[in-house]
């Protein structure tokens, strides 16, 4: 039976879900939008142009109510919680347009409100409306945090260390392995003894993400990005070996449960009760990419992470009881980022292996009534296309300005040359891809600088160039503004 504890915080979850969907119908509708993604993903540069395009009322032909002329304004407004660090739109807004470079990572928690004014399409409806949209971004490493949930330490250490013996994991594990044989589970609680073992943990952890793999699927996800709780004993723990299926009182193992055990009832579970299972929609976006180019093993790893993440969502249908007290996911949208990287030929054929490295967490999550799309896209759009002549061929290229000490071939970039540049193209077949096709290391991704934006006449800010951000924002909000 579960603890007491665990029925007060469903209830208080309860009452929080109730308390809201109460609001959203009697006085302004709400649509609370999750926005995150695996390592290196680009969610801040997503959320950025999305508050962008809406403010500023730029032309987005796939998103229905700019299409149609239904829009009127969008503004930021004072976000609902103030709890939550409000996420810094104008900072990574400069960065991109003033210093053209891409802003910091998400390492945090962040959010905003934006009060959508529009009208409706007509009926008995018809009118002006508004639609507050709560968005919420976050690090994806916290997602996977939430399979932590049901497990238990002795379980976690068996299925991390089993975890090292994947292909290509071998090297980077070895330092951390080493350590482990010299950790005695049964041995005496000692605080130095629990500390070095983390720090060897966590550096496996780095190395993993680091690697060109770089999904960190291996939770816990606030090992590497701490940020208050940096030093705290809650993140000074870690998987040992040879576990029996009892745990020796005042052992280290002991410590280590201990440890595990509060990060999961003092990081995660709060994350999940007050965030997670409050989002109406939510976006991932994935480096499809850097995994097409690491290799087969890399897609599998990513395929399993994508997996997981959809495993962590409360998805399905909303039921009227459902809306009032346990709301659910009923949209989620995939998307493969960096889609300017390739010649626009090859969009599809980027879209089509993401629907097939999603294809069997999607079957389950339709089952439940909840919708899941696909989309290759770059939120803001840093190449042209091209063309560069190879004796007689003509390649299909992409041309922009690689950041300073980018290499291609024998060429070292500036930071301020153009440059054009040919990728490699995706194979039709998407089942291709996870077979080898495309051999590790042979598609050409240097990292672009941000275009330049120049303002317009009225002085006001330019268009930030986007590829099917537009398609994103139709799936994910079109129906809420009809």
């Amino acid at each position: 039976m579960p603890p007491l504890s665990d029925f007060a915080a469903q209830a208080g979850s309860a009452i929080k879900a109730f308390a809201e969907a109460s609001s959203d119908l009697l006085i302004q509708p709400t649509l609370r939008l999750g926005v995150t993604g695996l390592a290196r993903s680009g969610k801040t540069v997503f959320t950025t142009a999305l508050i962008h395009h809406l403010v500023e009322g730029h032309r987005l032909p796939a998103f229905t109510p700019a299409q149609e002329g239904r829009l009127r304004r969008a503004r930021l407004v004072p976000q609902p919680d103030d709890d939550v660090p409000r996420f810094p739109f104008e900072e990574h807004f400069s960065a991109l347009t003033g210093e053209r470079r891409w802003p910091r990572s998400t390492d945090r928690i962040s959010q905003f409100r934006l009060a959508i004014e529009y009208e409706r399409k007509g009926g008995w409806r018809s009118g002006p409306g508004t639609l507050n949209l709560d968005v919420v971004d976050y690090p994806g490493e916290w997602l996977l945090d939430l399979a932590l949930i049901e497990q238990s330490y002795v379980g976690w250490s068996r299925a991390t260390i089993l975890g090292t013996r994947r292909a290509g994991r071998a090297a980077m594990a070895a330092p951390w392995l080493e350590t482990l044989k010299g950790l005695d589970p049964d041995g005496p609680l000692d605080e130095i003894v629990a500390e070095r073992a983390a720090d060897a943990f966590k550096a496996y952890l780095a190395a993993l993400r680091a690697g060109p793999e770089a999904v960190a699927t291996t939770p816990p996800g606030r090992f590497l990005m701490p940020g208050d709780l940096a030093g705290s004993p809650m993140l000074t723990f870690a998987p040992l070996d040879r576990l029996g299926e009892s745990i020796r009182p005042d052992s280290l193992a002991a410590l280590m449960e201990r440890r595990f055990e509060a990060y999961k009832a003092k990081v995660v579970v709060p994350f999940f009760r007050d965030h997670f299972q409050r989002v109406d929609r939510q976006i991932v976006l994935v480096d499809v990419l850097s995994a097409v180019d690491a290799g087969p093993a890399a897609l599998a790893e990513l395929e399993e992470a994508i997996d997981a993440v959809l495993l962590s969502f409360r998805i399905g249908r909303n039921t009227l009881i459902s809306y009032f007290f346990a709301p659910r996911a009923d949209k989620i949208l995939f998307a493969a980022t960096k889609a300017d990287h390739l010649h626009q030929t090859s969009h599809d054929r980027l879209d089509a292996l993401l629907r097939l490295l999603v294809a069997r967490a999607m079957r389950r999550t339709e089952a439940a009534g909840a919708r899941v799309g696909t989309v290759a896209l770059a939120s803001v759009r840093a190449t042209r296309e091209t063309t560069v002549h190879d004796g007689d061929l003509v390649l299909r290229a992409v041309s922009g300005t690689p950041e300073a000490g980018e290499q291609v071939g024998d060429d070292i970039f500036d930071g301020s040359t153009e440059a054009a540049v040919f990728p490699g193209e995706l194979p039709a077949s998407a089942e291709a891809v996870l077979e080898g096709a495309v051999p590790p290391g042979s598609l050409r991704f240097p990292r672009f600088r941000p275009p330049v934006i120049k303002p317009d006449p009225l002085g006001r800010p330019g268009d930030l160039p986007m590829i099917r951000l537009d398609r994103a924002m139709q799936f994910l909000i079109g129906d809420r503004l009809s």
